[in-house]
C-alpha cells in the first residue's frame, strides 16, 4: 500500500513540474508571439494574398507576355489598389502595361523631354521619413499652365525618380505640396487632374501620405473642383496642415536630420 502512496506521490510530483515546465514553455511562447505578432500577421496576410497574386499573373501574362517582367510587388500594390479584386485589378495592370509602352516608349522619360518643367524648379527629393519613404516636396508657385504633354511627361519622370529611392522592403514615398505664394496664376486644373490620373491609375500603393502645407484660402476653390476625382484610398493620405501645427506635424513623421530646412529641419532642398 505503501508503495503504492509513494509512487502515486512520485506521479504527482513528476505531473507538477511537467505543468510547471509547460506554463513556462506556454510563458516564453506567449511573450515571442507578442514580440513577433507583426511579423506573424505580416506573414499570414502575404500567405492569404499568394494566390490571389498567382491567379492575376496568370490571367494578365495570357493576355500581355510583357507582364512576366513585372514582380509580385507590383501585383500586390495593383490588387490591394482594387480591393484584392483579381478582374478589376488585371484590368488596371493591363491598362497600365500598355500606357507605358505608349507614353514611355524607352523605359524612361529624359530631362531633355521635359526642359520647360524643369527650368520652374518646383520639385524636390531628399531625406526619408521614420519609415524610409523618401520625401518629395512640390513647390505650388513656381508652377504655370503650359504644355499639357509635357508637364505628364514632368510628372512620370518626377515619379519614377522618386520611387527609384524607395529602398528594399518599402514601397511608398511621402510628398509635401507647399502653396505658399499660391494664386490664380498657379491654377492649371487640366494639368492637377493628369497628374492626380497618373497616380491614382499608374503608380497605385506608391503615396504614403501627403501633406499639403500653406495652403492660402483661394486654393479652395480648385480643390473641390479636383477633390471629386480623388479616390477614396488617397483621399485618406492627403492632410492639410495648419500652420501653426506645421513643425510639429511634419516632425511626427519625419526626424528633424531628415526634414527640409525651410520647415525648421537639417536638410536642404535637392532639385529632383
Amino acid at each position: 500500500m505503501s508503495t503504492m502512496v509513494v509512487l502515486s506521490s512520485n506521479v504527482n510530483d513528476h505531473y507538477k513540474e511537467e505543468r510547471s515546465m509547460d506554463r513556462k514553455e506556454e510563458a516564453l511562447l506567449v511573450e515571442a508571439s507578442h514580440a513577433d505578432n507583426n511579423d506573424i500577421q505580416a506573414s499570414s496576410s502575404e500567405l492569404e494574398e499568394l494566390p490571389k497574386i498567382r491567379l492575376m499573373r496568370a490571367f494578365v501574362e495570357a493576355r500581355d507576355p510583357s507582364s512576366k517582367e513585372v514582380d509580385d510587388p507590383t501585383i500586390r500594390r495593383f490588387l490591394c489598389a482594387r480591393n484584392f479584386d483579381i478582374s478589376q485589378a488585371s484590368a488596371m495592370l493591363l491598362k497600365y502595361l500598355k500606357w507605358r509602352r505608349t507614353f514611355v516608349p524607352n523605359g524612361f522619360i529624359s530631362a531633355s523631354e521635359v526642359p520647360n518643367q524643369i527650368a520652374q524648379n518646383k520639385m524636390f527629393l531628399q531625406g526619408s521619413d521614420k519609415k524610409g519613404r523618401p520625401i518629395a516636396v512640390v513647390l505650388g508657385n513656381r508652377h504655370f499652365q503650359d504644355d499639357l504633354k509635357e508637364f505628364k511627361r514632368f510628372v512620370v519622370y518626377g515619379l519614377d525618380k522618386t520611387c527609384a529611392r524607395i529602398p528594399p522592403g518599402q514601397e511608398k514615398f511621402i510628398a509635401i505640396g507647399d502653396l505658399e505664394g499660391w494664386g490664380y496664376r498657379n491654377s492649371d486644373i487640366r494639368g492637377y487632374l493628369g497628374a492626380l490620373s497618373i497616380l491614382q491609375d499608374y503608380y497605385p500603393e506608391r503615396l504614403g501620405k501627403m501633406f499639403i502645407v500653406h495652403a492660402p484660402l483661394v486654393f479652395m476653390t480648385v480643390w473641390k473642383i479636383v477633390y471629386p476625382f480623388i479616390d477614396n484610398k488617397t483621399k485618406k493620405k492627403i492632410v492639410f496642415v495648419e500652420n501653426n501645427m506645421l513643425k510639429s506635424t511634419l516632425l511626427e513623421e519625419i526626424d528633424e536630420s531628415q526634414l527640409p530646412e525651410i520647415y525648421g529641419g537639417q536638410l536642404p532642398l535637392v532639385p529632383i
